[in-house]
């Protein structure tokens, strides 16, 4: 592959602790490698509005959660809209890029996702369950999920401050995860021990696993990017999705043998450049 005259505004907090990874070491490593394709400059979430108009494409990667910094991020979002920018991933996603109602939406659809609710009086819409996790509607990252016995959930949450997700607790005999470009499957991961999630190992899909995985990106329809498709495999064999992201999803790039990872940024090289040209 040869060089590209094109500069990348690569969005990263490399300060950002995440349980049980290093965001700023995927990044440095991604950006080691697309240098020798792109001119790139590093900039933190928050501080993008001076350079956008300088690059040719905004590539939003490892910036953690954007509800810390959730205004600033529609008032991003209304400027990429009004002045026509392009980014990566494209804005036009369903999923976590706009929080988490897809789950609801999803879940009133009959797809295989851990079924959600956003109210208590919803309750009867769910499996019984001896104990329910609640999240932050505007959440990631598992900032501020919790594990609630069934008869605490109402008195939990009465004292949340902020709107909350439910859904029933199901035990699960691992997670796995599955990570697209543009559309078109990469590879997937695995956690075989559910207690640790981010021990990974490399998954090998069968029919199944994509017919289920590629639903949800054919649903979610973005123009470009990457998304990653997170679900976990219940006792009794099926896949229900945990979330899909689509805004800034974390590779384990680093996790995964040297040929996958350099298969991976030959096909990144070539949507970045799509999603210049497009």
């Amino acid at each position: 592959m040869e060089w590209r005259p094109y500069t990348l505004l690569w969005v990263t907090d490399l300060y950002y602790e995440a349980k049980g990874r290093n965001y700023y070491e995927e990044d440095l490593f991604l950006t080691s490698h697309l240098r020798q394709y792109f001119r790139i400059i590093l900039c933190h979430p928050e501080d993008t509005e001076p350079f956008e108009g300088a690059v040719d494409l905004i590539v939003f990667r490892n910036a953690g959660p954007v509800a810390p910094y959730q205004d600033q991020y529609e008032t991003f979002r209304d400027r990429i809209r009004k002045l026509q920018l392009r980014t990566y991933n494209s804005l036009d996603g369903r999923a976590d890029m706009n929080g988490k109602a897809y789950l609801l939406e999803l879940t009133a659809a009959d797809y295989p996702v851990i079924p959600t609710i956003d109210h208590i009086d919803q309750l009867h819409r769910l499996p019984d369950s001896t104990e329910y996790i609640i999240k932050p509607f505007n959440g990631a990252d598992s900032h501020g999920v919790q594990r609630v016995p069934a008869d605490r959930l109402h008195q939990t949450l009465a004292a949340c401050s902020q709107r909350m997700l439910i859904q029933p607790y199901i035990p699960f005999e691992y997670e796995v995860s599955f990570y697209y470009i543009d559309h078109e499957f990469q590879y997937a991961l695995h956690a075989p021990d559910p207690q640790q999630r981010w021990k990974l190992e490399l998954y090998d899909p069968q029919p199944a696993d994509f017919a289920f995985a590629e639903q949800f990106i054919r649903w979610n329809h973005i123009m470009c990017g990457i998304q990653r498709v997170d679900a976990c495999r219940t006792a009794s064999g099926e896949l229900l999705l945990v979330e899909l992201e689509d805004l800034n999803p974390y590779l384990s790039l680093l996790d995964i043998p040297v040929n996958y990872s350099r298969r991976f940024i030959s096909r990144m090289v070539q949507s970045l450049e799509q999603a210049i040209r497009a």
